[in-house]
């Protein structure tokens, strides 16, 4: 009987045992392959080809073990240094110290300190309307006046207070006090090349960003940080408050880094800060910057209630 050379069972075992082997040529082997991926494809698919199985990649658990040690690491590694980071203190050589007006008293008695220690000829206060107050009335109802009677309160001269005050009460009230100070430094033609701010805690670096936006970078802003006694710094995650601090100052600080500031405030708010100042002008200059100040000058008038 003639031998008769088989031909392989194409898609089968034997096939495979065959391409393994080395018995089938070369058209044979990509007819094998070209067939199993047919078959492949057809069971792969479901839902009338809608979804389809494909072979990945991925990770072994010796992949994912080590991906979530450099995660765990990145984030102690944050953790650790996201509040030095906030709360930075870099002071420049200046004669001006500015002091923002809102900050609390811890913080004006260290802004008085640095003051006295220091080799400084005047302190300017910064701020706008108060908290409460429906937007700007007159420049005695801003934190920027509040700061500068606590400073004199503390110790400061009154010759060497200056109040800089804004009129724009709502979003960006940092950046709207630094060009409240660029305007007051415009028109009262004192040029600056340096001056340090202080402020509090992990606010100093948004604080030091937005004044360098609006001077400009020809003027050096130096920053001072008063650290916030409610919470250890060293251990911030501890203690609510500093969670709030750290957390809210970040992304504070990371909106303001990314998104460019207007080099002015807002049409709106200039509009309602100018009705304001339109009504209280003759207010401004009726009042006294003490009120006990004023019912005393109004006994010697002989006053009456009305």
């Amino acid at each position: 009987m003639q031998n008769r050379k088989r031909q392989p069972w194409i898609g089968g075992t034997p096939a495979i045992a065959a391409i393994r082997a080395g018995v089938l040529s070369q058209s044979d082997t990509r007819t094998v392959a070209c067939r199993r991926m047919t078959s492949s494809g057809n069971r792969s698919q479901k839902l009338w080809g809608i979804i389809r199985l494909k072979q990945r990649w991925g990770l072994s658990w010796h992949g994912r073990l080590f991906v979530t040690s450099v995660m765990l690491l990145a984030i102690y590694a944050v953790v650790l240094n996201v509040h030095p980071f906030l709360a930075v203190t870099h002071r420049a050589n200046a004669k001006i110290l500015v002091v923002e007006g809102w900050i609390d008293e811890y913080a004006i008695r260290a802004g008085a300190d640095e003051f006295k220690t220091g080799d400084y000829e005047h302190i300017i206060t910064t701020g706008g309307p108060m908290a409460g107050s429906d937007g700007y009335t007159n420049d005695y109802n801003t934190f920027a006046s509040v700061g500068a009677r606590r400073l004199k309160a503390a110790g400061v001269a009154e010759e060497s207070v200056l109040i800089v005050p804004s009129h724009v009460i709502g979003r960006d009230r940092t950046y709207s006090s630094a060009i409240a100070l660029r305007k007051w430094l415009r028109d009262h033609n004192m040029p600056l090349q340096s001056f340090n701010v202080v402020t509090v805690d992990a606010h100093a670096r948004r604080t030091r960003l937005l004044f360098q936006k609006a001077l400009g970078n020809d003027v050096r802003v130096g920053i001072i940080s008063i650290p916030n006694p409610d919470y250890d710094a060293k251990h911030w995650w501890r203690y609510s408050e500093g969670v709030r601090e750290v957390i809210g100052e970040g992304i504070a600080y990371t909106y303001a880094k990314v998104f460019s500031y207007q080099s002015e405030p807002s049409p709106g708010d200039e509009q309602r800060s100018g009705i304001r100042d339109q009504k209280s002008a003759i207010e401004d200059g009726m009042r006294t910057e003490d009120p006990l100040q004023s019912k005393s000058a109004c006994r010697h008038r002989g006053c009456q209630k009305e």
